[in-house]
C-alpha cells in the first residue's frame, strides 16, 4: 500500500509528469520554446551512470536536430543515495549558494529505490521540500528509481508510486524514470521489464530507432525516449501547454485530457488543482467523476460531481489495485 501521502499546506501548482505520455507530445514543442529553455535555463543535475540516460537522449536528439542543442548543464558525479541519505544536499545548497543564475535542479537515483524503505523516500521528499523552501527562484525535479524487474509486487514499486503520489498531491515536477521504461510508443506496457528495456530490442527490430555510442545499462532507445521526455517537461516548465483532444473522449479518470487509455498520478494532480488550488476550470466533468455521482453532465462549470471522494478513487485504481473504471457516461 501507499504510505504517508502528505497532502499540500499551502497553494501549489499542479504538477507536472513527465512520463510514458509526454514522449509521445514531444513533436508538439514549438522550436521557439525549444529555443526559451536553451536561453532561460541552467541546470544543476546530479547523477551516476542511470541519471546519465537523460544526456545521451539529450544529445541523440542534438545530433538529429541542431535546435536541440544540449542547455547549460552542470553535472555532479553522485546520486541520490538510499536509505535517507541527504549528503547531496550540502554541495548543491552550496552550489547554489555560489552560483545564483542556476535555475533548475535535478537529482537522480541509482539503485536506491529498489531496497529503500517508506521512511527513507519520506527523509529524501521532505529534503527536496525544504530546498524548494529556501530557493522559491530554482525548479527542481523529483525522480522515481530504475525498474529493477520485480514487477508490480515489487518494493520498488510501492517506493516509486510513494514518490508519485507525493508529486501530484504536492504539486510538484516528476521525471517518472520508471513509467518512460515501462511502455512501447503503443501504449503496450510491460510490468516485469529491467532497466535493460527488453522490450526496446523487439521494438526496435520492426522500427527504425536511433542509434548511439552507449546508453548505460540499456538500449539506444530507452536513452531517447528520456531525452525526449526531458524536452516535454522543460517545456511544460517554460509555460508551454500540448493540444488535449476533446471533452469525452477518454476513459473515467482521464482528468487531464490526454487522450489515454488509463489515468496517472498527473489526473490526481489535476484534481487536487481543480479542486483546492484554483486551478483551470474543467472542460466537462464526465471523466473527472471518477465515481460517477452525478451522471451524463458534459457543460462546463463548478466542480459539481467532482469531489474528493474521486481523488480517492483514482489513488486506489493506481496504487492500491482498486476496481476498475468504465467509460464515461457520454459516450
Amino acid at each position: 500500500m501507499v504510505c504517508c501521502v502528505v497532502l499540500p499546506t499551502s497553494l501549489s501548482a499542479q504538477a507536472i509528469v513527465a512520463d510514458h505520455l509526454s514522449v509521445g507530445q514531444f513533436a508538439q514543442i514549438p522550436t521557439s520554446v525549444v529555443e526559451q529553455i536553451r536561453s532561460g535555463y541552467r541546470f544543476y543535475y546530479v547523477h551516476t551512470s542511470h541519471g546519465s540516460q537523460l544526456v545521451t537522449g539529450m544529445n541523440m536528439l542534438a545530433a538529429e536536430d541542431a535546435a536541440y542543442a544540449k542547455p547549460y548543464l552542470y553535472e555532479v558525479e553522485d546520486d541520490i543515495g538510499a536509505l535517507g541519505d541527504t549528503s547531496w544536499a550540502y554541495p548543491l545548497r552550496f552550489h547554489l549558494n555560489t552560483h545564483p543564475d542556476i535555475n533548475v535542479a535535478m537529482l537522480s537515483w541509482c539503485g536506491g529505490v529498489s531496497d529503500n524503505t517508506a521512511e527513507g523516500i519520506n527523509t529524501y521528499l521532505y529534503a527536496m521540500s525544504d530546498l524548494e523552501q529556501d530557493y522559491p527562484g530554482v525548479t527542481f525535479v523529483y525522480m522515481t528509481g530504475h525498474l529493477d524487474g520485480t514487477g508490480d509486487d515489487g518494493n520498488l514499486k510501492l517506493r516509486n508510486d510513494q514518490i508519485r503520489t507525493y508529486c501530484a498531491v504536492n504539486g510538484k515536477v516528476l521525471f517518472d524514470f520508471a513509467d518512460i521504461e515501462s511502455y512501447d510508443p503503443e501504449g503496450v506496457r510491460y510490468p516485469d521489464a529491467s532497466d535493460a528495456c527488453e522490450w526496446c530490442y523487439d521494438w526496435c527490430s520492426s522500427h527504425v530507432c536511433p542509434g548511439c555510442v552507449a546508453c548505460a545499462h540499456s538500449h539506444c532507445f530507452n536513452c531517447y525516449q528520456k531525452g525526449k521526455a526531458f524536452w516535454w517537461m522543460m517545456a511544460r516548465v517554460a509555460g508551454w501547454s500540448p493540444d488535449q483532444p476533446g471533452c469525452c473522449l477518454g476513459r473515467v479518470g482521464d482528468v487531464n485530457y490526454n487522450g489515454a487509455d488509463e489515468p496517472t498520478v498527473a489526473d490526481i494532480s489535476a484534481l487536487v488543482d481543480h479542486l483546492f488550488m484554483s486551478g483551470a476550470a474543467l472542460r466537462c466533468t464526465t471523466e473527472a467523476d471518477v465515481n460517477q455521482s452525478g451522471g451524463s453532465n458534459p457543460e462546463p462549470g463548478p466542480n459539481g460531481d467532482v469531489t474528493v471522494a474521486d481523488i480517492s478513487i483514482l489513488i486506489d485504481y493506481l496504487f492500491l489495485t482498486g476496481p476498475s473504471l468504465g467509460l464515461p457516461n457520454c459516450l
